[in-house]
């Protein structure tokens, strides 16, 4: 070991103190907690100092998904404080939904002291055998003089690599001990650690092989995720440049929207099962399918059977799990995204003056052919609101502002998915890998938290909107105009959507009765509440609710009956699209969700 990755032992501290002095050299200014018996003594600490704003969340699971929407849209480590037992517990969904979206985040949990764990004790939880499986790594620290170390390394393996949560559960007894504290190891091999150190320099022979590829396609398509959004802002500028240079057509995972500017002509829409009707033809068409940064998933590859038959695939990814775990590929590319972007480039630059590399026209020709089934298409005739329309006309009335846009998850997600459009990265913040209800209003508040200038706008259901309500408590207690934009059409939208098409319209439980009026429920919370039932009076209520300072509930009252399309169905492939009622030639599904040929 090199003197400069040495930990420079500086002062005895309690456990309560070292952590609030890891926070503060870790450049954490923002936490997202509630206390408990068991973190009593951090929260003292927390009252001492003013480096470290703690956020009063009304649920721990709003804290991590707060932390979530705080570390998506600044690139920075969300970072949570819980209490032992059920704060843990109640943290265990967000936790969850941030390893599947690859959410770096930093989670302190309380536990009983360390000689009543495995007694039952009160509030006692085995926290690092419940998060086992929903985190990229846990500690149990049961020596303070281990804690300062053990901080330092969550934040590391949180934000290195394929970015994900982290737990550190503490024992009452050592956040109450005194020990020694450490800093974070610096000079230059502060990067590095004793078993964790992911791959991030491609290997450049395969980067060559894949710009040949490149070169030979006669009918290319990048295919991009949220790998590219983590790897920092410098990746989606050079992604551009490379679709600019060469040309390819591209699309995007849900979690991707924004990596690659979507104004641009080669852009194609968001692919997979309520993807646009090009970018799912081109992907089952062509004959070179580039992934960076995502990792085939089931919502976005349909029946793997079917999945792009003819194509040579390229995968790069940070995450050597997910190469070949879902999709065999051709081509595996091990590194981070934007080394891997900037070393293709480099390779094009040389390559394409010295290879003769295909036509692209008729390949454009066949996708022009496709954009013209207009998929998106909707009709917007009389008074009753369309989801569509609302959304549509909310991104138009916003679009030249510093927005940044939540979701909850549903019809009202996949419509603001295909309807709200992204010039910029950290600018679309939902619940992809889990599908988690709930997450848009607490991410909200941890978006405004992280970019107090920015106009933030949560695009809710009604259904979804109650699963964490009592957050609109903690938008009100800071003052953060944090915008509601409800579309309301009394259904649990999804859920009777594939009833409908997939299980006879017999709509078992899926109607939401007994909603509140949610312009009254913003006015008991002390926020601005607003409703829109007719089309005509859209715009006008888009402009009040932006133009208001504090936050909002707009509750916009949509048509019930409205389905979202396009859409594959289960079983089917990129080329067996249900594109509407409108659309003669779509073919009908079974109970089953396998389209009937």
């Amino acid at each position: 070991m090199t003197e400069d990755n040495l930990h420079s032992i500086e002062e005895e501290l309690n456990g309560a103190q070292i952590v609030l002095k890891a926070l503060q050299e870790q450049s954490v200014q923002v936490l997202f907690g509630y206390p408990g018996g068991a973190v009593l003594p951090i929260y003292d600490q927390i009252f001492k100092q003013n480096y470290v704003k703690h956020i009063l969340v009304r649920h721990e699971q709003g804290a991590v998904h707060a932390a979530e929407g705080y570390a998506r849209s600044t690139g920075k480590v969300g970072v949570v404080l819980v209490t032992s037992g059920p704060g843990a517990t109640n943290a265990v969904t967000g936790l969850t939904d941030a390893l599947m979206d690859s959410v770096p985040l930093v989670c302190l949990t309380g536990q009983v002291p360390t000689h009543l764990i495995g007694n039952d004790a009160f509030q006692e939880a085995d926290t690092v055998g419940i998060t086992r499986p929903c985190t990229k790594h846990n500690y149990l620290v049961k020596d303070v003089n281990d804690l300062s170390r053990v901080l330092h390394e969550a934040f590391y393996v949180a934000r290195s690599g394929r970015p994900g949560p982290v737990v550190v559960d503490l024992p009452k007894d050592v956040v109450m001990d005194k020990g020694a504290y450490t800093t974070a190891p610096r000079g230059i091999n502060r990067q590095r650690h004793k078993t964790y150190n992911p791959v991030t320099i491609p290997d450049r022979k395969k980067i060559d092989v894949a710009v040949d590829l490149f070169l030979e396609a006669k009918k290319p398509l990048f295919y991009t995720g949220g790998g590219v959004i983590n790897s920092g802002p410098k990746a989606s500028k050079t992604l551009t440049k490379l679709v600019d240079e060469t040309g390819f057509p591209i699309t995007s995972t849900l979690m991707g929207l924004g990596s690659y500017p979507s104004s641009s002509e080669n852009w194609l829409g968001m692919v997979g099962m309520h993807g646009t009707y090009e970018a799912n033809m081109a992907m089952h068409d062509c004959d070179l399918m580039i992934n960076i940064g995502a990792r085939f998933d089931d919502r976005v590859t349909g029946n793997l059977k079917l999945f792009s038959p003819n194509s040579k695939k390229i995968h790069i990814d940070i995450d050597a799990s997910s190469i070949n775990k879902n999709v065999i590929v051709d081509l595996p590319i091990l590194g981070d995204a934007s080394v891997a972007l900037d070393d293709i480039l480099d390779s094009w630059f040389k390559k394409s003056k010295l290879k003769n590399r295909s036509n692209l026209d008729s390949w454009w020709k066949k996708i022009s052919k496709w954009k013209s089934k207009d998929c998106l298409k909707f009709s917007q005739v009389d008074q009753v609101i369309k989801p569509q329309f609302a959304i549509k006309r909310l991104y138009e009335l916003t679009k030249d502002m510093e927005t940044f846009i939540t979701t909850e998850v549903g019809q009202h997600q996949m419509w603001a998915a295909q309807f709200y459009r992204f010039d910029k990265p950290n600018r679309w913040m939902t619940s992809g890998g889990l599908g988690t209800m709930g997450y848009g209003l607490p991410a909200a508040l941890g978006v405004q938290l992280g970019n107090p200038g920015g106009l933030v706008i949560d695009i809710a259901g009604e259904a979804s909107i109650l699963m964490n309500i009592q957050e609109l408590s903690t938008i009100v207690q800071y003052r953060l105009p944090v915008k509601l934009f409800i579309v309301n059409n009394q259904y649990m939208g999804m859920v009777r959507q594939w009833q409908e098409l997939l299980h006879g319209g017999r709509y078992s439980e899926s109607y939401t009765d007994s909603l509140p009026d949610f312009v009254k429920l913003a006015e008991a919370y002390g926020m601005k509440g607003m409703r829109v039932e007719k089309a005509e009076n859209v715009d006008e209520a888009i402009v009040e609710m932006i133009s208001t300072k504090g936050p909002v509930i707009l509750d916009v009252v949509v048509d019930q009956k409205e389905n979202c399309f396009p859409m594959i169905p289960s079983g089917a492939g990129h080329n067996q699209m249900l594109l509407g009622p409108e659309d003669k030639s779509q073919q009908p599904v079974s109970e089953e969700g396998m389209v009937l040929v």
